[in-house]
Order: structure tokens, then C-alpha cells, then sequence
């Protein structure tokens, strides 16, 4: 298949699934969906095609140092939230997360040092997201245009990153690609419709769901060069679909232990 097909098909395909599966079990559960790379992951392999395997290496740099900066967006958020409205608190998540984005690009760090810092991002900023009150209403049914809305942004990220790629070069084109579009859209959809605990819930689940995240960009990273292209995304994607098993047995404990 053409590669350009390729992209045209399977972002939107990717986004879809997603987005349906978060529609059946809840805010957190599409949080914890767009925690896997669906962006990123496509982006990264597109890379891999068609500039080669070690600037796919070196991109996947820029996507780890993206998951941290991830932690910032949603701590930002949920204490925006606290007195702020979607924009105010939308405004300060993006901001925290060109923040974080910017140091850790200007830092360079090493594979290891990136992990060390996403986990200490991970954990701190779920500790400090604020806590809500609220019930457990569902989100009100969206407009029929916000499903081929999601995808069409989808598409036009993957082939945006991918066209800029070779200008902007590889860390960057990573790090691009980590900024949460669709976590940015289901946090202020639910903020907006079901108010800020909704949106925390959004938040909670996707920075559970970035573990993965992280696993599959540090598994990739040191597979893709070694071995063809497409076993090292067959090996990234069982570890993090084994760590995503785990995120959602301790995302859903907290629900089986008030039982």
C-alpha cells in the first residue's frame, strides 16, 4: 500500500476505535485509550519508512521527553480547573506543557535519565491532581460532527509531522508529536458538559495510560536499529499493551475496593 494511503487510513481507523471504546466505559477509560501512542506511534513508524531507522531512533527521544512534559499539561490543567473555566484551564496546560517541552529539548538528556524523570513526572502529578466531588453521571451524547472531527485532526497531526520531519529533525519531530491534542479535546469537552471533576477524570486516566506510553518509545528506541521495522513495533506494542493491562487494574481498584 502507498504510504501516504497508509497514513490516510490508519490514523483515523486508530482514533476511531479509541474514541468509541471511551464513549462506553467513561471518562477515564478514554483517557487511559489516548495514553497509547495513537499519534505518536504512527508518526514514529511513518519515520522509520521513509527517513530510516536511526532518525525513527532518535525521534523516539522527543517522544519520551513529550510524555513528561504530558505530566505537566494535566497537573496544569486540573489545578487551573479548581476556580478557571475549560479555556482558562485549557490555556495553562498547553502553556505547562511548551514549558517542560522546551527544557527537556534544550536538556538533551540520555534514554535513561528521560525514563527516570517521566516516572518522577508520572507519579508526582497524579499524587497532586486535585480531587473533586461529584457523581458519576455520564457525559451527555456529543454532536454528530465530533467523531470525523477527531479524526481529520488526527490525520492532518500525522501528516503534518511527517512532511516537517525532515526539516525539523528528529527529536523534535518526537517531541511534536507527544502534545495531547486529543487529550486536550476530551478534557475540555467533558469540563465544559460535566464540569471539572469530569475533566480530572479524563486527566487521571490518561496519565495512568502514559506508562505505556513510555514503555513502547523506550522499547522502540533500542529495537528499531537492531532489528527490521516491523518487529520492533511488534515488541513495543505487547509491552505496552502489558503495562496498559496493569494501568487499568490500578485505575479501576480504587471503584472495587468502595464495592
Amino acid at each position: 500500500m502507498d504510504i501516504f494511503l497508509l497514513k490516510l487510513v490508519a490514523t483515523p481507523t486508530l482514533i476511531l476505535l479509541a474514541s468509541l471504546a471511551g464513549r462506553r466505559w467513561g471518562e477515564s477509560v478514554s483517557g487511559w485509550l489516548i495514553g497509547l501512542p495513537l499519534t505518536s506511534g504512527p508518526v514514529c513508524f511513518f519515520l522509520a519508512v521513509e527517513q530510516g531507522t536511526g532518525f525513527a531512533a532518535r525521534s523516539t527521544l522527543g517522544s519520551l521527553a513529550g510524555a513528561a512534559a504530558e505530566a505537566g499539561f494535566c497537573l496544569a490543567y486540573g489545578i487551573a480547573a479548581r476556580r478557571g473555566r475549560w479555556p482558562v484551564a485549557l490555556a495553562a496546560g498547553s502553556a505547562a506543557f511548551a514549558l517542560g517541552a522546551a527544557i527537556l529539548a534544550i536538556a538533551a538528556l540520555p534514554r535513561p535519565a528521560l525514563v527516570a524523570v517521566i516516572a518522577a513526572a508520572l507519579t508526582t502529578s497524579l499524587s497532586l491532581l486535585p480531587n473533586f466531588a461529584s457523581g458519576t453521571a455520564a457525559l451527555p451524547a456529543p454532536p454528530r460532527w465530533d467523531l470525523p472531527a477527531r479524526m481529520a485532526v488526527a490525520t492532518g497531526l500525522v501528516l503534518g509531522l511527517t512532511e516537517l520531519a525532515p526539516y525539523v529533525g528528529p527529536q523534535l519531530s518526537g517531541l511534536f508529536a507527544t502534545y495531547p491534542a486529543f487529550a486536550a479535546v476530551l478534557t475540555a469537552f467533558a469540563h465544559a458538559r460535566s464540569g471539572p471533576a469530569a475533566a480530572v477524570r479524563v486527566l487521571r486516566g490518561l496519565m495512568l495510560g502514559l506508562f505505556s506510553f513510555a514503555a513502547f518509545f523506550v522499547v522502540l528506541g533500542l529495537t528499531i536499529e537492531p532489528l527490521a521495522i516491523g518487529t520492533a513495533f511488534a515488541a513495543a506494542s505487547a509491552v505496552a499493551l502489558a503495562i496498559q493491562g496493569v494501568s487499568l487494574w490500578a485505575m479501576r481498584r480504587p471503584r472495587s475496593r468502595r464495592r
